[in-house]
């Protein structure tokens, strides 16, 4: 798709990733000053450890985007930086874009512990198990004890990073299924894998899940390395 079909408002917020001297990938947050169709996209120029970072002209950019439907990602290459009279960064505009649309069934691979209660269980019966992947409508959860039966009403907690920030993340779920268990799950001596649906209801909750498992969605899609 053409850059001009995202339609982004100024202020937008980018990600930029970058592949240092070192040869590992940086990434830096900008936002969207300006464009000239076909010519050139300006951004603002980012900082890092409190100081504005460094680009240099030719460098190579990955840059990912997320939109209210999706994401966008393309390739561009540093033209200038300029310090006056405000820091920006120009860069060469993108040839294309392409774009990953986000459904609530879309879902993203995790390796993410999680605390398990089982509300159905007039103990509360709790236990600890992974999310082998999530998305903002459900998961699947791994368990070593076949501790909850399909219908059940759990509550998994976890702490997960988003945007460099460790955050509580709490989520009402119901099991839905029982999953046969793949190979993998085989090996590590998971006996019990379910899929379970997301019913949490409390805004602030669901704004961590979704804000966690778009920011997983996003770092997908960013290129390990630039060419």
């Amino acid at each position: 798709m053409e850059f001009s079909d995202l339609k982004l408002p100024y202020g937008t917020t980018l990600q930029l990733q970058v592949t240092n001297s070192s040869g590992q990938p940086e990434r830096f947050t900008s936002r969207l000053i300006g464009a000239l169709p076909g010519r050139s996209l300006i951004f603002s120029v980012p900082r890092a450890a409190g100081k504005t970072a460094r680009f240099r002209a030719g460098q190579k950019l990955a840059v990912r985007i997320m939109v209210a439907n999706g994401i966008g990602l393309f390739a561009a290459v540093v033209e200038a930086q300029t310090s006056e009279p405000y820091p920006l960064l120009h860069v060469s505009y993108p040839e294309a874009v392409t774009f990953k649309g986000i459904r609530g069934a879309t879902r993203v691979a995790v390796d993410l512990k999680v605390a398990v209660t089982n509300q159905d269980d007039l103990s509360n019966a709790k236990t600890h198990g992974n999310l082998a992947d999530i998305s903002i409508s459900g998961a699947r959860l791994e368990l070593r004890e076949a501790v909850v039966n399909v219908g059940d009403t759990l509550t998994l907690a976890a702490d997960v990073l988003i945007a460099g920030l460790t955050k509580q993340l709490t989520a009402t779920a119901v099991v839905r299924s029982r999953i046969e268990r793949s190979t993998k799950e085989h090996a590590q001596g998971l006996p019990a894998v379910y899929g379970v649906e997301f019913t949490e209801r409390d805004q602030d909750a669901l704004l961590v899940l979704y804000a966690y498992v778009f920011a997983r969605m996003v770092e997908e899609q960013m290129p390990r390395e630039l060419h």
